[in-house]
């Protein structure tokens, strides 16, 4: 078996035996100080989706993202040239934030030909250049070539924007994503351009909401009322078809059909009426043969597969459309959710009333997984207890605080490396 290919078949765990099978402890969830680390040691250096690139469509299109964890506000740009470049959201003068509308913690976007500090009035063109001083001669031999905008690393896979603050990332974007993602590079995401977006901001830490996307384990108990009668039997014993790690990332994919056939005490009378809901709109436009990286279980008939990019994005895909999730950590027990649905764009009034009820079934249906987390957070902060046994379905929680802690322990290491003799 190969560190991505698929596993034979029996228990998953056992398949990667650095997880082992024992009861795990979520400290990496209940404190403060390691959330400090986490935020040097995952956030300050491993690529961050924080956009799409159909949100900077034309030249001088722009958008500010607020990334929190890594103590930093970023300016996402579409230069002349048609590339999009990141940088720091801070005016090399004073130090005032260069970008804001109404607010400054506020995000904005928009489109321009330059950027200028309200401050003092510095200019910087798309590619961040320092083009025009006020009071130029009032300075001490002011290069201007040396006060650009502090650039951040920047690249596009598949027109998912990623940005990395570390001064010189380990790997290339490709190299980190790694082949089980990058086995999408052929699903046509730039056809599927019809955004419905929502946030929540969470009392848990941001791996527990993550954690709660990673198993289906809980969904006889947690949405009996939005799934068939087959698996809301909790003796039926439900599970996915097929789970996969690689390197920090991992995926789940389940079986299903497009239309689960729901008795009608179970469906909301709109989804019947629109013929769309938790699966999406039972017929979807057809956008071509589907990449074997989509499904590489090769599950039949296959429903949905979930790939979860380290360290905080999903992708979930229903082959006609698909989610994108973000989990923002604001504090050791907060985060900020980002959820978004994509469809090919509605070719009438009636497809896009499926995509919109589509969209509101699916953010209940996660706000049921958000109830739990307040609950789930107080009760850890206990501190009670500390080992909690998994199961073979829950795999992936296992590896996600496996890999969460390995980056941090790697970290530490690096900084005592590093660090100058006697500090």
């Amino acid at each position: 078996m190969t560190r991505s290919g698929r596993p034979v078949e029996g228990s998953w765990t056992e398949h990667y035996s650095e997880l082992g099978t024992g009861p795990v402890s979520f400290r990496d969830s209940t404190s403060k100080e390691f959330y400090e680390l986490e935020r040097e040691a995952i956030f300050k250096r491993a690529w961050l989706n924080v956009a799409r690139i159909e949100e900077l469509p034309r030249t001088g299109s722009f958008l500010t993202k607020e990334i929190e964890a890594a103590g930093a506000s970023v300016i996402l740009v579409r230069g002349r040239d048609d590339r999009i470049r990141a940088f720091h959201n801070v005016c090399r003068h004073r130090g005032n934030k260069l970008v804001w509308k109404d607010f400054p913690a506020e995000e904005t976007r928009g489109t321009c030909r330059q950027f200028t500090c309200k401050y003092h009035g510095w200019r910087y063109d798309l590619q961040g250049v320092l083009t025009f001083v006020q009071q130029e001669s009032e300075f001490f031999g002011l290069d201007r070539s040396g006060y650009g905008l502090s650039a951040v690393h920047c690249d596009v896979w598949n027109g998912f924007v990623f940005v990395n603050f570390d001064p010189e990332p380990r790997q290339s974007l490709r190299e980190f994503l790694g082949p089980m993602i990058t086995g999408l590079d052929d699903y046509p995401f730039a056809r599927l351009t019809e955004r419905y977006e929502w946030v929540a901001h969470n009392n848990s830490n941001w791996k527990i909401f993550a954690d709660a996307f990673q198993e289906y384990y809980h969904v006889p108990s947690l949405h009996p009322q939005q799934v068939p009668p087959e698996v809301r039997d909790p003796n039926a014993g439900f599970t996915c078809g097929h789970f996969q790690l690689d390197g920090p990332h991992r995926m789940v994919s389940t079986a299903g059909r497009r239309r689960w056939l729901l008795p009608p005490e179970y469906m909301y009378p709109i989804e019947r009426a629109t013929e769309s809901g938790l699966v999406g709109p039972w017929r979807t436009p057809d956008i071509g043969e589907l990449p074997p990286g989509l499904n590489p279980g090769g599950i039949e008939p296959w429903g949905i597969s979930n790939f979860q990019i380290f360290p905080n994005v999903e992708i979930l895909i229903y082959g006609g459309w698909y989610l994108l999730y973000r989990y923002w950590p604001t504090s050791y027990n907060t985060h900020r959710f980002e959820a978004y649905t994509y469809f090919s764009p509605a070719r009438s009034v009636r497809e896009r009333i499926q995509h919109e009820v589509a969209s509101v079934v699916l953010k209940e249906f996660a706000l049921q997984d958000a109830g739990m987390l307040g609950g789930t957070q107080a009760a850890l902060e206990y501190g009670v207890v500390d080992d909690f046994p998994l199961n073979d379905q829950e795999i992936l929680v296992r590896h996600l605080h496996k890999v969460v802690v390995d980056w941090v322990t790697e970290y530490q290491s690096y900084r005592r490396e590093t660090a100058p003799a006697g500090v």
